[in-house]
């Protein structure tokens, strides 16, 4: 007991200086570590988690309390970090079934050329609504619809920029996407809650590029014909899968619980069971098969009777992925991030830091412009878009709250600033992935990204009115007030 009196006597508050530099160790570090040394940001956040821990035993914290916070911090994490290894199931058991090849197959088979970039969007937006993410769209359905582009002889950034903004679209509001739970996850905010307020930015973006990619696609000939490499890629698809409407079971289960507001990680486990058994039933796979796609991903080699080197070249990219060890990267994100949080939170740094940044904030608008501006920036210093919907989404919600503003109005804003700004920011991880996967350069189709930069907008005007701007319920709002007193 002298001991314990001891240890928290002899704490001493930390400075400003001493608070941030954890933060300027971290940006630093993943700055220069990826733009001259190309390493992952992972390191460089445990730098950083170290730097934040030697800080904290300097002032008289013992190394208790740093673990103690670190793991508390964890803990709030194991939900998201369960439906991220829930969606790796999902998407192997999707393409081992048929469900996402058949969706691939139809989108293109369908398509008019008048309407292409309407229908990039709208395609890649369904896809990655579906499959919850961006990368995998982009891998998918984007580098599908670039190969019809470039048959067309359609304006390839325009296509680009389409095709990007559909599947970042349907990637933040799509229920079993890693980085809108995430988002959630860190603002303390209930997923389904957080998706549907994200319409209010998310909403007349999607609006607004429906009536520029239609109005862009007026001029194409509509009688142009199918490349041969898209008929090829689709003579591929057809020729491994059986499809059937069934197929369209697993994500009928997964639209149903997002629009009932059921929980997300039973209904993922459904939808997963069902393509299993539709994997069986319709596709032929052998059950070991079926099983090493849920969970390594799905490979070609489990074809069985059929050529697969006869097949086009595009297919394996198109359909090997998925699978829960495919999460594994975003389970060390996410470790690797709470872990700063925790140390940062041991000695109530985050806090000092969030308090000076917005301190002679007295506006909604100022405050909503202050989170725009940190999260860009660690988006641009981090190139990465999960990191600082975890940092910033735990260290603004109390002042959020301190405010009487409901805790989903920061996890919309941090994905505005964040998520779908990154894949037009040319050095960030998203960024160079589009331009290699598409053959587009990012300065290219930033401008027809649209949706990837009017969230920023729309966020601001609807701070600046009050529109759509969501306050604390009574009894929350009270219990913040005498928190922040105590």
């Amino acid at each position: 007991m002298q001991l314990n009196s001891y240890t928290s006597k002899s704490r001493r508050e930390l400075s400003f200086f001493w608070s941030v530099l954890p933060m300027v160790v971290m940006l630093g570090g993943i700055s220069i570590g990826y733009f001259v040394f190309n390493i992952r940001a992972e390191p460089m956040i445990l730098m950083g988690t170290a730097t934040a821990s030697f800080i904290a035993i300097a002032h008289g914290f013992t190394w208790d309390d740093i673990l103690k916070s670190i793991c508390e911090k964890i803990s709030e994490a194991l939900p998201v970090i369960l439906i991220v290894a829930s969606i790796g199931f999902l998407i192997g058991a999707w393409m081992v079934s048929g469900t996402i090849p058949m969706m691939i197959y139809y989108g293109l088979k369908l398509i008019n050329p008048q309407y292409f970039y309407i229908s990039a969007f709208l395609l890649g937006a369904l896809i990655s609504v579906c499959t919850g993410t961006s990368w995998g769209s982009i891998g998918t359905v984007g580098i599908a619809m670039i190969g019809v582009a470039i048959g067309l002889n359609v304006s390839l950034p325009i296509a680009a920029g389409a095709i990007v903004s559909g599947c970042w679209f349907g990637d933040k509001l799509s229920p079993v996407s890693d980085s809108t739970n995430m988002a959630a996850l860190a603002a303390g905010v209930n997923l389904y809650s957080h998706i549907g307020h994200l319409l209010w930015t998310t909403g007349p973006g999607f609006i607004l590029c429906s009536i520029v990619y239609s109005y862009m696609g007026m001029g194409i000939e509509a009688s142009i014909s199918t490349p041969e490499n898209i008929i090829k890629l689709m003579a591929s698809i057809g020729s491994v899968y059986h499809f059937n409407i069934f197929l369209l079971l697993p994500p009928i289960i997964v639209l149903y619980g997002s629009l009932s507001k059921k929980p997300p990680i039973p209904m993922l486990f459904l939808s997963t069971l069902i393509s299993v058994i539709l994997a069986l039933v319709f596709q032929g796979f052998s059950a070991s098969s079926v099983g090493e796609s849920v969970v390594s991903g799905f490979k070609l080699s489990m074809i069985e009777g059929s050529n697969v080197s006869a097949l086009s070249s595009d297919v394996s990219r198109l359909l090997e992925r998925g699978g829960a060890i495919s999460m594994f990267s975003s389970f060390v994100t996410v470790f690797s991030a709470f872990s700063f949080a925790g140390a940062m939170s041991a000695t109530g740094s985050l806090h000092t830091v969030i308090h000076a940044l917005t301190k002679g904030v007295k506006s909604t608008f100022r405050l909503v412009l202050t989170t725009i501006i940190t999260t860009f920036t660690i988006c641009a210093c981090t190139a990465n878009g999960t990191l600082p919907l975890l940092l910033c989404g735990d260290a603004f919600k109390d002042e959020y709250k301190r405010r009487g503003l409901a805790a989903k109005n920061l996890s919309r804003t941090t994905e505005d600033a964040g998520t779908v700004v990154e894949p037009i920011i040319p050095w960030s991880a998203s960024g160079v992935y589009c331009a290699t996967m598409l053959g587009v350069s990012t300065l290219d189709y930033l401008p027809w990204a649209i949706l990837c930069y009017s969230g920023v907008i729309f966020a601001l005007l609807w701070a600046a009115t009050g529109i759509g701007i969501a306050k604390c319920e009574p009894s929350d709002a009270t219990e913040n007030i005498v928190e922040h007193q105590l």
